[in-house]
């Protein structure tokens, strides 16, 4: 009998240190991009059926465990698992969904903070390391979501859950790596969508309220500050909230800090190193060792793990131990210039398709194009 699982089912499972076997039917360049950590790779093509060395290998690496089998969509899978337990295999299932179902699962995570009344959830997609937030005021009822995946429902909830009226949306910057909500989620409850000022520099089409350094949010008495922080990108604004917590996005994460040749080009990363050399040592490391650094990112491996921490876990860490323990943050200009423009790792893919995207230039014709631009872990850190 094969059964079917969840993308959230398999997670449980994973998490639980459930002991059994994932195979993985993609082709191989597909799996060689992005997997499941611990999955092995078996192509299977649902127009042929299985061969005896496909099902030799897959008796092989289930050794008596039970086994997932997992595809791009669900469709390969389903009858890969049937010829499986035909064959003898027992207790096989299949991923309703397949990876696309995985892209899109998240945790949600309450973040601590010193004043009761301020409410921070980070809102973490999981395959691809995107964190989100829903930041507001419990006595006020009111909050703003910052860097919405374009599964906008999770961040609907996760405002309804904590009791929170969305009253604006923002973005700490142009992503380049996935599909910004931001835009649709504003559209959709009617409320302003905010961009740094400089956002205008790069020729966004998208309706936007500017934020410039220093502007305000108020949510009852929680504010939520904008902070210019060019670097990554030149139009980067980080969200101070109540002095307590400060939404980096990708200016700096708990492990690295941002890429700069993404928007500037690889000619000019030494220039967007510049400016984030400047921000990060003039602006971000002024605020108090105290303050807690939640990051739009965490890096996740081609295997689906989180380089820091665990899915489900908070991404966060306090500036005062990333002054002293990130040792990025110790080179000089020059160093930390050349160790940016030097060393970039590989792009994410469909990077300048995506950008078009969240500037407006473009759209995405369906839900089929909008996954395939969005496959895969992202790679925003450098």
């Amino acid at each position: 009998m094969v059964e079917k699982l969840t993308a959230d089912e398999l997670a449980d499972r994973i998490d639980a240190g459930d002991r059994f076997s994932i195979v993985d039917a993609r082709p191989k360049e597909s799996f060689d991009a992005w997997h499941l950590r611990g999955a092995e790779n078996v192509p299977y093509d649902p127009r042929e059926s299985a061969s005896a060395e496909q099902l030799s290998t897959v008796e092989r690496i289930a050794d008596g465990d039970p086994v997932v089998v997992i595809c791009g969509k669900g469709l390969t899978s389903t009858p890969f698992g049937f010829e499986l337990d035909e064959h003898g295999l027992e207790d096989v299932s299949v991923v309703s969904g397949g990876m696309e179902a995985w892209s899109k699962l998240y945790e949600t995570v309450p973040i601590e903070t010193d004043d009761d009344d301020v409410v921070i959830r980070q809102v973490q997609r999981r395959a691809k390391g995107c964190l989100g937030y829903v930041v507001g005021s419990k006595s006020a009822s009111e909050g703003v979501v910052v860097d919405a995946t374009r599964q906008t429902d999770q961040f609907k909830v996760v405002a309804q859950e904590a009791g929170l009226t969305i009253t604006h949306v923002l973005d700490t910057h142009v992503h380049a790596d996935h599909i910004s909500g931001g835009p649709a989620l504003a559209a959709e409850l009617g409320v302003p969508y905010h961009l740094g000022a400089s956002a205008a520099d790069r020729a966004v089409e998208y309706d936007f309220e500017p934020l410039s350094d220093g502007d305000k949010l108020r949510l009852g008495e929680v504010e939520v500050e904008a902070v210019h922080a060019p670097g990554h990108t030149s139009d980067m604004i980080n969200y101070l909230v109540d002095g307590e917590a400060v939404l980096t996005g990708d200016t700096l994460f708990v492990d690295s800090v941002g890429r700069t040749e993404l928007q500037f080009g690889d000619e000019d990363a030494a220039r967007g190193a510049e400016l984030l050399y400047d921000t990060l040592h003039e602006t971000i490391l002024e605020l108090p060792t105290g303050t807690v650094v939640l990051p739009g990112h965490v890096s996740v491996t081609s295997d689906g793990r989180y380089e820091t921490g665990s899915p489900g876990d908070p991404i966060s860490a306090r500036l005062g131990d990333l002054r002293e323990e990130l040792d990025l943050l110790h080179l000089d200009r020059e160093a930390f210039v050349e160790r940016l423009s030097r060393d970039a790792p590989e792009k994410p893919p469909n990077y300048e398709d995506v950008i078009a995207i969240n500037t407006g230039r473009e759209s995405v014709p369906d839900e089929q194009a909008a996954v395939e631009l969005e496959l895969g872990p992202n790679n925003c850190a450098a």
